[in-house]
Formats: structure tokens, C-alpha cells, sequence
């Protein structure tokens, strides 16, 4: 589809797809509430089918995009265009993640199925809208529906009419200092199953990236990738002698100094782009001041695109 959609995100919030006050005490119970009314009030919705299909996303990585706001969504092909159902509960709702405290506002997002972008927007808007903390707690308060819908029209709650880079970037990546040792790079690969880890200094500007391709680089000297005959370091012996002096080497000692970043206000087409042009797994996402904003790696863009 990928049409030009109304901003304005009230103008897909009806009245009649509110919720207040749900009595709903884990995440099935709400969105099984949801997915009735919406099926209730939509021609051609299937309230089971629906259901079955959100609790398939949130089973594969549930939505919870801020405290107490969850946001679970399905892309569909039972809907032609963007819509929203929303509960309120000032109990609040289980959404059983770990770490994550009750959910107080649940909005329930159904887009079509060929439109791969159109609910990363809704994703995007809404966590610019509820950055505010005291946003969740006065929705979670109001009484009625007209309430709710009268909040929404006047925050100017709007959606971008395109994806940008910070739209779709992990906001905090892991990363390592440049007087960080080589001990600790090895853990944070180890701990955090990374491939790749960003270098900045004190104040988070980019410096320069490690990946495990330079921890090998750095172990085993140029000069032996030349030689066929490798049996006099069989067990390992420059390794040995790296990791020997692992407390003491410092990353910025092997840390890759070349390195692609985009800004953090390009369009999220040109990441595409930049993958493959590249052969890339990772993008560095700098602000206007060359700090690290964020990293988008492949296989996240590619799951929000095609899956999520």
C-alpha cells in the first residue's frame, strides 16, 4: 500500500474503539477485549482471528514501549488501512515481562499486511508522545472515552509521514571506551553475544569501532595469514600471548578507526541501501554533533520490515 497517511493520530482513534476502566488482568484478556470491539465496529473483522494473530506478535516480542504504555500490533490482511483500539486500566495489566512494571495503557494497532513501515510510524509517534512519564498515569485517570479522545486532539499527536533513522535504531547500544581493556571488550562480546561494539569517549562521541574480525586481526599477525604451514602455533600461541597481556591492552590499541555512520534524520530507506551496497551488518546513527545516537543493525531493520 505505502499511502500517504493523515498525520493526526486521533483521526484513527474513534470514540467506540475506547476502552476505560478494563477490568482485563493479563495481556490476552485485554487484547482479546480489544480485538472484540474493534471486530464489533470494523466490517469484515474477525475478533478471533485478530486475537490469534497479535498474541502471535507479542509472543515473539511483546510491545511495551514505555513504563506502564504497551502497544500490541499485527499487520494484517484483514484491513486495508490504519486502525486503533485502546484500553485504559487504573489497576493496571500484566504483560508478564520481565522488569517491566503493570501496563496502564494498552493500544492495540492493526495495519495492513503489505504495508511494512506504516506501524513503526504509529511506534514512532507514540513514544515521542509518551516520553512525558505523567503522560501514561493522566490517560490511565480519565473517565470516559470523549476524555480520552480529547486528550489525543489536544497533544497534536501526529505521525511522521516517513521512517528516519531514529525511528528504527536501538537508542541504547552497548559500547566501550577507549581506555577500556581488552578483558573488558572480551566480556561484553561474551555477555552480550555482540559482533560488533561501537567506541566513544567520555562525552560519547564516536572514536571508532571493535568487532570480533579485529579481535582476530589483533591476535594473529598479518604476516602468518601468508603462511601455509601453520603447524608451530597449532595450540594457539599468539593468542596466548595476547590474551596474557588482556588487563593492560587498551581498545583504543585495536579499535577499527574507518567506519560508516548516518545521520540520525535520514530517511530508514537509505539504511536499506546502505546494507547492501556495503555488505554491512551494522550502521552507526550519529546526532549533529557526531554522537552516538544510536546503532541499527540488519537483522532488527530486517525483522521490523518483514515480521514484526
Amino acid at each position: 500500500m505505502n499511502e500517504k497517511v493523515d498525520p493526526h493520530f486521533c483521526r484513527f482513534l474513534a470514540e467506540g474503539n475506547v476502552i476505560t476502566g478494563s477490568k482485563a488482568a493479563t495481556a490476552e484478556e485485554v487484547i482479546k477485549e480489544l480485538a472484540q470491539l474493534l471486530a464489533k465496529n470494523t466490517a469484515g473483522l474477525d475478533a478471533t482471528e485478530i486475537t490469534e494473530e497479535v498474541l502471535l506478535r507479542e509472543k515473539r516480542m511483546p510491545t511495551i514501549i514505555g513504563s506502564g504504555l504497551a502497544v500490541p500490533h499485527a499487520r494484517t490482511e484483514s484491513v486495508d488501512h490504519l486502525i486503533v483500539g485502546m484500553a485504559t486500566s487504573a489497576k493496571g495489566i500484566d504483560f508478564q515481562v520481565p522488569g517491566m512494571p503493570l501496563v496502564n495503557v494498552v493500544i492495540l494497532v492493526l495495519t495492513p499486511a503489505d504495508d511494512p513501515g506504516l506501524h513503526l510510524q504509529v511506534l514512532s509517534a507514540l513514544a515521542k508522545d509518551f516520553k512525558d512519564p505523567n503522560a501514561v498515569h493522566e490517560i490511565s485517570a480519565l473517565h470516559n472515552p470523549a476524555e480520552v479522545l480529547t486528550y489525543f486532539k489536544t497533544s497534536q499527536l501526529e505521525l511522521p509521514q516517513f521512517l528516519r533513522a531514529r525511528d528504527v535504531m536501538n537508542k541504547t547500544p552497548d559500547t566501550l571506551l577507549e581506555n577500556n581493556t581488552l578483558s573488558e571488550a572480551i566480556e561484553l562480546f561474551a555477555t552480550k553475544n555482540a559482533d560488533e561494539i561501537p567506541v566513544v569517549d567520555e562525552s560519547n562521541e564516536l572514536r571508532g569501532v571493535v568487532s570480533l574480525t579485529d579481535l582476530l586481526k589483533f591476535s594473529l599477525p598479518e604476516h602468518l595469514l601468508w603462511m601455509d604451514d601453520l603447524s608451530l602455533i597449532y595450540r594457539f600461541q599468539p593468542f596466548s600471548e595476547v590474551l596474557q597481556a588482556a588487563n593492560e591492552t587498551k581498545v583504543a590499541d585495536f579499535m577499527r578507526e574507518e567506519f560508516i555512520t548516518v545521520e540520525e534524520n535520514i530517511p530508514a530507506i537509505q539504511l536499506a541501501k546502505l546494507f547492501l551496497v556495503h555488505k554491512i551488518q551494522k550502521l552507526l546513527v550519529v546526532d549533529s554533533s557526531r554522537k552516538l545516537a544510536g546503532v541499527v543493525e540488519l537483522k532488527d531493520f530486517s525483522a521490523k520490515l518483514f515480521w514484526e
